[in-house]
């Protein structure tokens, strides 16, 4: 009987209902449980594969070196920041990720909350609530139709968010230096070559960028200063792209009219003036989530494992030299 390989989940699940149909012909999954990775070194030894969640806040090179039979790391999501890829590069070991399971989610949650914030829907229910109920609990409401929204970033998710966007009428325009020329004829929508020329046109912004080097505070003080007075700033990306102190400021100095947050600077949010601030529409990183885009992540993370334990070339591989 040929051996077996291990899968070790390193983090977030404690079930593996969904893994087992597609792994359990050829490899045991082992449920780590993990908050660090010190919590995998003894495990790691054996592994052969490793799905890794959010909840370990960085895989790096201490873990690899004791993986000395693992082929590959497939992080479960879009953003791979937890996994030092060049630490797994040196040790041969191949890292993947999962960058299209929740396109449909996340572009729904971010048109949510650019409707929330411009419709001032938080504040109307807090009136009612108390008692209210009076038309003028939202007296600053703009017409959507007609005006800009700025894209930062126009890949899967981007787009998914232009195409909702313009069925509300609204203007779009984006910038991604790493897209070829030409998506904006096949969307419909048009296309800035500056990241100040979007700012600068657009009231409404949201963001769909990775975060990295280059994007880390990319919306600063400077940048929300060239936004137009009374603009309103979505992020559904990653928190550190945007200088949350800068972001308070500007919702405090009247600059920005709202903002809509499904993730932070520093998670779980620790910034008591965002948590109050009556003008913040948040939720808890959960954008990537529904009952099906979640059955869908980790259906498409076990088929990648699967690929790499059988010698197959990876779909989605971010170490791909």
């Amino acid at each position: 009987m040929a051996e077996r390989f291990r899968v070790v989940v390193a983090d977030f699940l404690d079930r593996s209902e969904a893994e087992v149909p597609i792994l359990g012909d050829l490899a045991d999954i082992v449920l780590a449980g993990g908050h660090a990775e010190a919590d995998l070194f003894d495990l790691l030894p054996e592994a052969d594969a490793l799905i890794l969640y959010h909840d370990i806040p960085l895989l790096g090179d201490a873990a690899f070196a004791r993986a000395r039979r693992c082929r590959g790391v497939v992080r479960a999501g879009v953003g791979y920041n937890n996994v030092d890829v060049a630490a797994a590069r040196r040790r041969g070991i191949v890292v993947c990720n999962v960058p299209d399971y929740g396109t449909e989610e996340v572009a729904d949650h971010a048109v949510m909350l650019l409707l929330a914030v411009v419709r001032q829907l938080v504040p109307c229910d807090a009136a009612i609530r108390h008692g209210a109920w009076d038309y003028r609990a939202q007296i600053q409401t703009r017409r959507l139709r007609g005006r800009t929204l700025g894209l930062v970033g126009c890949g899967r998710i981007g787009t998914a968010t232009a195409l909702r966007a313009k069925a509300f009428g609204l203007d779009v325009v984006f910038y991604d230096p790493l897209l070829a020329p030409g998506l904006e004829k096949a969307l419909g929508v048009r296309r800035a070559d500056r990241l100040e020329d979007v700012l600068e046109q657009s009231p409404l912004v949201s963001l769909h960028c990775y975060l990295d080097e280059t994007t880390y505070h990319l919306i600063d003080a400077s940048a929300l200063e060239r936004m137009p007075r009374g603009g309103v700033l979505i992020n559904t990306a990653r928190g550190p792209v945007v200088d949350q102190h800068a972001l308070v400021e500007a919702l405090d100095s009247g600059h920005l009219f709202g903002a809509g947050l499904d993730v932070v600077e520093r998670e779980p949010l620790d910034d008591e003036r965002l948590r109050h601030h009556p003008r913040v529409v948040l939720t808890p990183h959960s954008a990537f989530y529904s009952v099906e885009g979640f059955v869908e992540l980790r259906r498409k993370t076990a088929e990648e494992v699967r690929r790499l334990l059988l010698g197959e070339p990876p779909r989605c591989p971010v170490n791909r030299d």
